[in-house]
């Protein structure tokens, strides 16, 4: 049950209350307002209506909700509807929306007892008004109170199933976004760093060579730890801290082993920091594949403003690949993080790419109407 239902249901159930309350007092003002009690059930009615008001500003929808003022005001709205019902049966039928205010809001166990008793005294409260035992009088209010009950113990179970989907969903958006960050950041940075220590201990007779790649490592990994404190504290991409999306995206590229061309089209405009993350990490995540799959000797990265949308474009002359067929290593985690990345802003990815004519990714991110 979302909120807004819970609001119509409350909303429902109160003005059913204090329609058969006004109901209820003046039946009993046509039938008996000559008897000594009328003056009793008066005050209790107006007493009633009373208490019942102020409980409206307390806003329990479920039993999570539920504090010590608001069980004080439902046990004085019941002890106050009881006396009225034992001096006056006719306000029996104000217990419908007692039903449904337990079956709201206690635990299930406290709300079937309250309900059991209710019900108990509705019955007891009919019979009187008959000059005999009349079944419908017995059977009718045991069977709305039972349909009532089955009907808001099912609602309410399906709400909380509905809760743990909803989190069991968010869990698995969660690990998988910690799986792309992971992915662009941290282990592309270390592969990068395992390269060049590959290149290092290749060119150890070269000390000068060696030692340029060894500082690049080192580099490598200052980087990568400021991406995994950003990644704890869920900040955006280290190259984004105190950098423009163009800054950031160079910085990326120079960090490449291969030569890697960045190029800006059309006039650079703000964008809103989601935007900005997506394009970096989308950056890192192309300029791995490259590196990593493609034997590239070049890469072009292009960032092109539109008017309604932004693209950036990755093309590199490597060795190609298929797209349609799924990786032979079982690798292949970063188009579908990039894929989703776009697609969480509503964006696309498109890949185009066939066996030795390298590979173009291209994402178009849009922009609303206050970017455009």
């Amino acid at each position: 049950m979302t909120d807004r239902d819970a609001r119509w249901l409350a909303a429902t159930m109160h003005t059913a209350f204090f329609l058969l309350l006004v109901a209820s007092i003046v039946r009993f003002l046509d039938h008996h307002h000559g008897e000594p009690a009328a003056p009793w059930v008066i005050a209790l009615t107006g007493c009633l209506a009373a208490v019942y008001a102020v409980g409206l500003v307390l806003r329990v929808t479920g039993p999570e909700q539920v504090t010590v003022p608001y069980l004080a005001w439902l046990t004085v709205v019941t002890v106050l509807w009881v006396v009225l019902v034992l001096l006056a049966p006719s306000f029996a039928w104000c217990a419908v929306p007692m039903f449904v205010t337990g079956l709201r809001t206690l635990p299930t166990g406290p709300a079937l007892v309250l309900v059991t008793l209710v019900t108990a005294l509705v019955v007891i409260s009919q019979n009187r008004l008959s000059t005999g035992f009349d079944p419908n009088l017995t059977i009718v209010p045991v069977a709305v109170a039972a349909v009532t009950a089955a009907v808001i113990t099912y609602l309410r179970r399906q709400a909380v199933r509905l809760r743990e989907t909803e989190r069991r969903a968010g869990m698995l958006d969660e690990r998988q976004r910690l799986s792309r960050e992971i992915h662009d950041a941290l282990a592309q940075g270390l592969s990068s760093q395992a390269m060049l220590l590959q290149a290092a201990d290749r060119a150890w007779g070269d000390p000068d060579l060696a030692r340029e790649h060894l500082h690049a490592a080192q580099q490598i990994g200052t980087r990568n730890l400021a991406e995994a404190r950003g990644l704890v504290q869920d900040l955006a991409p280290a190259d984004l801290d105190g950098h423009s999306v163009e800054e950031a995206l160079r910085n990326v590229a120079e960090r490449e082993p291969q030569p890697v061309r960045v190029q800006i089209d059309g006039p650079a405009r703000p964008l809103p920091s989601r935007v900005q993350s997506t394009l970096v990490r989308i950056a890192q995540g192309a300029l791995a594949n490259a590196r990593e799959h493609a034997d590239a000797s070049g890469v072009a990265l292009t960032l092109t403003y539109l008017d309604d949308e932004v693209v950036l474009d990755i093309t590199d002359d490597g060795r190609g690949f298929d797209p349609a067929t799924p990786s032979a290593d079982g690798r292949g985690h970063g188009l579908p993080a990039m894929r989703a990345r776009a697609a969480q802003l509503g964006g696309r990815l498109t890949v185009e790419s066939a066996p030795g004519q390298g590979t173009a990714i291209s994402a178009a991110i849009p922009l609303g109407p206050s970017h455009a």
